[in-house]
Parts: C-alpha cells; structure tokens; sequence
C-alpha cells in the first residue's frame, strides 16, 4: 500500500496533524472510553461484624524511637486496650508520648513492664535490630509482642523468633500498616475474599517514599540497623503479597539494591526491587526513596491486584488524577469498571488483635504468614544483587 511506503512522519507532514486526527476513530488511537460508564460507590464502613471492640487488656509501649509507634498505640487503644505504662530513653520522644498520654506511667526501665503481670501486650517501635530480640524477651516474660516493621532484620533473628513463639505459645505480631491501616487495602481484601476477581494470580507492588533526610536520624541510614531497603520498606509489600495471593509458601526469584542517588551515605539504600512466587500466586516488589516533593504526601503507593475474572488497582495516598485524599480503589470485572471510595471503610485490626489476644486466635493477622513475609524480604535482601549505576 502507498500508506506504507509513505511512513508514518512523512504521512503527517503531507496531510497535516490536524485533518488527520480529526478524521481517525477514536479506536485507532486506543482513545476508546470502553462500552459504559464508569460506576462510582463509596464502600460500606465495614463487612465484618468483629471491627468494633468487644473486649479489654493492658498494655504497655517499649521504645519510641520511631514515630509508628504513636499509629501503633492508637490502634491497639481503639481495639479496646488500656495503655498503662511505656519506657524509653529519648527525651524529645518521651516528652510527645507523654503529651498524647498522660495517662501511661513512665517506668524506670524496661523490666519493670516485662515483670508485670497485668501487661499482657508490648508493642514496640524501637531501633529495627532491636526489635526481635525484645520480642524475644517480651514472649519469654508470657506476652504477647507488636512491632513495627521491620519487626527482624537477620535470619537468625527469625529462627529465634519462630522457636520461641511456638514454646511460649505468644504472639510476635507485626503491623504491616501499608495493608492493616490503609482503608482502601482492606476493602481489597473484602473483594478478594468475596471472589470479586476470582483466583489471585499476581500481585505488583509500586511503593515510592519520600526520604526527608534533615529528619532522620543515625540509624536509618545504617542497613545493620535499620536492615536493608527491601527488609524495611520492602516487608509491607511482602505481606501484601503473602496476604491477598493467600501463599503459605513463597520463595524469592530475583532481588536487587542500589544506592543511586545518596553518595553521603555509602551503605545506605534507595531502590530495590524482587520477584516472588508463591504457592498461592506471584508477585513483583519495587521500593524506592525518590518521592519527589512537588507530590504532596509522602508517597504514591499503589497496588494492583490481577485476577482469573478481573484485577483491583489501589491508589493509596494520593490521586495525581485529581480525586481528593486518598484511599482510592479501582476494580474491573466481568461486568463493568467501578470507582470505589474506602475513606470510610473502617479498619478492623485493632479490635481483632486484643481479641486475639484474649482469644488465643489468629483472626487479625495470620501469625505464620506474617513471619512468612518477614523471612521473604530477609532472604531477599541477604541475596540482591547490587547494583551500580555509574560508569
């Protein structure tokens, strides 16, 4: 045909951009909107009759050196815990905490809560390396633990961890907040469980976050401390992965790290990515450090969720589209594509771990799952390739 001779630039000059878009279907330029509207919803508060609390503990908080513990403090207190003493040792941090909760004794050191009986839950946000070993010891005092992530940072951390739960019969819970305080991620998970995108097939996880260096201190920037881009950032990605593919087996295929833009810190890490497989579904993780501040928030979270019948996209934070706020899900089906707004989804996990813990279940997090995703992101990490971007 002459129109293939002509090539394609050439064509454009001859007949002139304009007349020739004009007069090309929409579906010729993949412009087509598709066969209907798309439906938007504001999702339910809440599909589970178990997001309220129905019963009470005491608790107490050990290490403030991370401010997830004031997300982590407010969580356990709305699923119906009494927070009745905390220890730490920074100043600043103590003053905050005391501030919000007066009402929490400061004690004198950490075995003065480990040693007391009425606490039956610790929750922690301390330096990252240190956290599994007061795990560890808080299990061996006959309590539960909750940790910020990442909860372990070396695999023998885990083979700790793993042992001592199961002689102590504790819980070692982590909150992966990405997926357990993210409105839009439970919805997700509402969805998935319904059959909504039939059999999981893959996960894509695209996490960007923004560094904010003037406000960090020493130890993030040290991967012994704070345990490697993938292990920290990476293991709210893991657990995603773990949870909505429903793998109670999974393995790394692939990892890799690098440093590209922080020669300051030489150790540090801000990009990474791996590949997982498990038996429940597959999975692709990308975290990075380069939120660019013109965003507006610290980071463009987003989730796709492939399915048999359909798949789900999560944009957590922020719509660069437009839509206010965040917690924006997306799902396309069998039938239609619909826009759903979770902001008034309610987030169960508070209510559902005291009454783990009253109960000795698992209904809030799957405790095997949760190392799972720990021991993911530790192998991924002790195994990526790094990466060197200059010439």
């Amino acid at each position: 045909m002459q129109f293939e001779r002509i090539g394609r630039r050439n064509f454009l000059k001859t007949v002139g951009a304009a007349g020739m878009l004009s007069a090309l279907p929409e579906t010729a330029l993949g412009l087509h909107a598709g066969g209907g509207p798309i439906a938007h919803e504001v999702a339910a508060p809440a599909a589970d009759e178990d997001v309220l609390p129905k019963h009470s503990i005491k608790f107490a908080v050990i290490g403030l050196d991370h401010a997830h513990i004031m997300g982590i403090t407010a969580d356990v207190i709305r699923g119906g815990g009494e927070l009745v003493a905390f220890y730490a040792t920074l100043p600043k941090a103590i003053a905050g905490f005391q501030k919000i909760y007066p009402q929490a004794r400061l004690t004198k050191s950490e075995d003065e809560i480990l040693d007391d009986p009425e606490i039956q839950l610790v929750a922690n946000a301390s330096i990252a390396n240190l956290r599994a070993p007061l795990g560890v010891r808080v299990m061996k005092h006959g309590k539960d633990f909750l940790s910020d992530k990442p909860a372990i940072t070396t695999l023998e951390q885990l083979a700790e961890v793993r042992k001592v739960s199961a002689a102590t019969g504790r819980m070692f819970a982590i909150m992966y907040s990405e997926r357990l305080e993210v409105r839009a991620a439970v919805q997700a998970g509402y969805l998935v469980k319904a059959g909504a995108i039939g059999k999981v097939v893959q996960t894509i996880n695209i996490a960007p976050h923004q560094v904010n260096a003037p406000s960090r201190p020493d130890w993030f920037w040290d991967p012994v401390q704070f345990g490697g881009i993938l292990c920290d950032i990476g293991s709210h990605q893991a657990d995603q992965f773990v949870y909505y593919t429903g793998s109670t087996t999974a393995s790394v295929l692939a990892s890799q790290i690098a440093n590209v833009n922080h020669p300051e810190h030489p150790e540090f890490q801000d990009f990474g990515d791996m590949m997982l497989q498990g038996n429940g579904g597959t999975g692709y993780v990308r975290v990075d450090w380069f939120t660019p501040d013109g965003l507006g928030t610290w980071g463009d979270g987003r989730l796709f969720i492939l399915g048999t019948g359909g798949y789900i996209e999560l944009r957590k934070y922020i719509d660069i589209a437009g839509r206010t706020g965040g917690n924006h899900l997306f799902i396309v089906d069998k039938k239609q594509t619909r826009y759903m707004d979770c902001s008034n989804v309610v987030l169960p996990f508070g209510p559902q771990f005291v009454a783990d813990i009253v109960n000795r279940t698992h209904t809030a997090q799957d405790q095997q799952q949760a190392l799972l995703a720990a021991e993911l992101v530790l192998k991924a990490q002790k195994n990526a390739r790094r990466l060197n971007f200059t010439e």
